[in-house]
């Protein structure tokens, strides 16, 4: 993540605004993405301890194992190496003091939490996405062009599909493994491990690829993306293996009006509850409603799902800057799956559609 390309001092005072406003002490942060939001550094996930100190005023200071101390770059904060031999559950106590209340990172490990609760026994514990979350989900405009970038280059692997992935007669496994390696050439740093999803596989959203072999006439549904200078790409396109049949085309034909229907929705000041509606009611008309069986979509930024989610019952309104997917599916246990996904930000007066992939039914060989 290029230290220079946001504002840290600024993410960090905008926290312990929210501090104060929510009347806590202080903040803790170990490994997660709230680390690298407000810091800069990424620390590796290790049985020893990395953790931001933010008060409620003044300087942050981030405790590191001695050991990876030259991995951070200068930011916003004192750094206080630990060596083997200390105890940095008790440094990072002291350096917090007597506090009435804490928020620790959500992805701390449990043992370090429990460590702090017996060095700060007087202090009451909550979550830091309580105060981080209404940062995060507002994404400024640095972000928007880390998470257009990224959806570029999705995109961009999406349109070398048909012209250089062989479906039939491979497994789900091999041709997953394409899709890595195409989002990899095509410029993120890492790629998550893709959805390949064939025939009556197509009917799991979250299906592992493995050793069926794709056939003429299977519906295939392709998710994958990865990360890019620590933000995300997440996309769906559902393509079909030779001649759609009548049935694929009408479901494919319903989910993609359901996605445009979505994203023209998206507006400041309309729910994320109204963007599920919107979307949702399509499909129910359609008469598969029941076949939608998942939210329409989840925040996206320095994790693949954060706030906000788009789902009924989620009565926040959109602001500009909020980025997230919109992926509407249909799914028919023993037929075939559609699903349809982009990432897309509300603009200031409407959505902008970060992802830019063909939508219509493609046709692989």
């Amino acid at each position: 993540m290029t230290q220079t390309r946001f504002d840290y001092a600024g993410r960090v005072a905008r926290l312990q605004s929210e501090m104060s406003e929510q009347s806590v002490d202080v903040v803790l942060l170990s490994a997660g993405s709230d680390l690298p939001y407000f810091s800069g550094y990424e620390a590796v996930p290790l049985e020893r301890l990395t953790m931001l100190v933010v008060p409620t005023d003044g300087d942050c200071t981030l405790f590191v194992p001695a050991l990876e101390s030259a991995r951070v770059e200068e930011g916003p904060f004192e750094i206080v190496p630990w060596e083997e031999t200390e105890d940095p559950i008790r440094m990072v106590a002291r350096v917090a003091g007597p506090t009435r209340r804490a928020a620790i990172g959500d992805h701390t490990w449990s043992a370090f939490l429990v460590g702090l609760q017996a060095e700060m026994p007087n202090t009451t514990w909550t979550v830091a996405s309580t105060l981080t979350k209404a940062l995060r989900m507002r994404k400024d405009p640095a972000e928007i062009e880390s998470l257009r970038d990224a959806a570029a280059a999705v995109d961009r692997v999406m349109a070398r599909v048909p012209l250089e992935v062989r479906f039939s007669g491979r497994s789900e496994r091999e041709i997953a493994r394409d899709f890595a390696e195409m989002t990899v050439a095509e410029g993120h740093d890492t790629a998550w491990a893709p959805i390949v999803a064939s025939g009556p596989n197509g009917a799991s959203p979250h299906h592992e690829p493995g050793d069926r072999v794709v056939e003429e006439g299977d519906l295939v549904v392709c998710d994958f993306g990865g990360r890019v200078s620590g933000y995300h790409s997440d996309t769906t396109r559902t393509v079909v293996v030779g001649e759609p049949s009548a049935r694929q085309t009408e479901v494919h034909g319903l989910v993609m009006a359901a996605n445009e229907a979505a994203r023209a929705s998206v507006v400041p000041g309309v729910t994320c509850q109204d963007v599920d509606r919107a979307a949702r009611q399509v499909i129910v008309e359609g008469g598969f409603g029941s076949q939608f069986i998942h939210r329409t979509g989840h925040g996206i930024g320095l994790e693949i799902h954060e706030h906000p989610y788009i789902v009924e019952g989620n009565d926040l309104s959109l602001e500009q800057g909020m980025a997230f997917s919109i992926e509407p599916g249909i799914y028919l246990p023993g037929e075939f799956g559609v699903r349809i996904e982009d990432i897309v930000a509300c603009g200031r007066e409407g959505v902008d559609d970060l992802n830019r992939s063909e939508r219509n039914l493609v046709r692989v060989s």
